[in-house]
């Protein structure tokens, strides 16, 4: 008698698990569900290979000001009824080209050009918005992204952005190491530094320009560098924390989408709260298990006499 309660008591558990497991994963039967899944799939692999050499070489500034240095070409884009996303692009890489400019022309240094044109395009960008009398109903995809409204074409560029991103990585990743110990080790081992820090500029200015979006600018560096930050507290090594940063990112996707349906919540916020909150648990995560060596150590460690 009392197995059978235990096997149907383990059935009715088992049963429940499996309920709350279809209920997770049925906003997913939706097909524009599954394009926000996919999309932000993507974007999350593209962030994570590119938000580790950002985390490495401390070039979150530089991420946060592309971001809102997409702005002008949005807006402009927006008002004359042309793709957002050719003018956030244009917009972006016409930043980076200022950065490199002022820094080259005018002698300025790396944050201080960067500090001096994020004003300039932000200033462009909400005195466009200004002028146009219709732009208020895009405002909101603009700042925090509308994943859910990624279509089939987007995804075929989102797949090509992810594919130059891992391809340009692969192809200068000595070039990167060089840079990110010492740029007169680069030069010395002929790996061209200047064109090194031009293709990595160019990669976060890629992810930047894909994750639009999916969170929008206002949100874009969370995804670049939350996951990346996640994969620092479990791994050192280079590709393996691009791995791990991909899948963080991956989940924080599944995560936020998941929470956005059933909170009714705005869905790229939901990513990027879900990435944030992943960072944290994973240091939480990382002190404990290393709370726990050490006091295993200290346990077993022979005592001597």
């Amino acid at each position: 008698m009392s197995r059978s309660y235990e096997f149907d008591n383990h059935s009715q558990k088992a049963l429940g698990s499996l309920n709350v497991t279809l209920s997770l994963l049925a906003p997913f039967a939706l097909e524009f569900v599954q394009r926000g899944m996919l999309g932000g799939a993507l974007v999350a692999i593209l962030c994570g290979v590119v938000g580790t050499w950002v985390v490495i070489r401390g070039m979150a500034f530089l991420g946060e000001a592309l971001a809102h240095g997409m702005l002008p070409g949005v807006a402009l884009a927006t008002v004359l009824g042309l793709p957002v996303l050719v003018g956030g692009a244009l917009s972006a890489v016409a930043m980076s080209v200022g950065i490199g400019a002022l820094q080259r022309r005018a002698k300025l240094s790396y944050d201080t050009s960067i500090g001096l044109l994020f004003v300039s395009m932000l200033a462009l960008g909400v005195i466009i918005i200004s002028h146009s009398g219709s732009f208020a109903t895009d405002a909101t995809a603009i700042l925090f992204g509308d994943i859910l409204a990624i279509t089939s074409a987007d995804l075929v560029l989102l797949a090509a952005a992810a594919a130059i991103g891992l391809a340009v990585t692969c192809g200068f990743h000595r070039s990167f190491v060089a840079l990110a110990l010492d740029t007169r080790i680069a030069t010395v081992l002929g790996l061209r530094p200047r064109l090194a820090q031009a293709a990595l500029v160019g990669l976060v200015t890629l992810a930047v320009v894909a994750s639009y979006q999916a969170v929008g600018s206002m949100l874009v560096v969370g995804l670049l560098l939350a996951p990346a930050v996640a994969a620092g507290h479990w791994t050192t090594r280079i590709p393996t924390r691009m791995l791990l940063a991909c899948l963080f990112g991956i989940v924080a996707v599944f995560l936020g989408l998941v929470t956005s349906w059933f909170a009714a919540t705005a869905a790229g916020a939901s990513v990027a709260a879900a990435a944030i909150a992943l960072t944290c648990l994973s240091w939480v995560v990382r002190a404990a298990v290393a709370g726990i060596r050490s006091t295993t150590h200290a346990t077993t460690a022979p005592v001597s006499a």
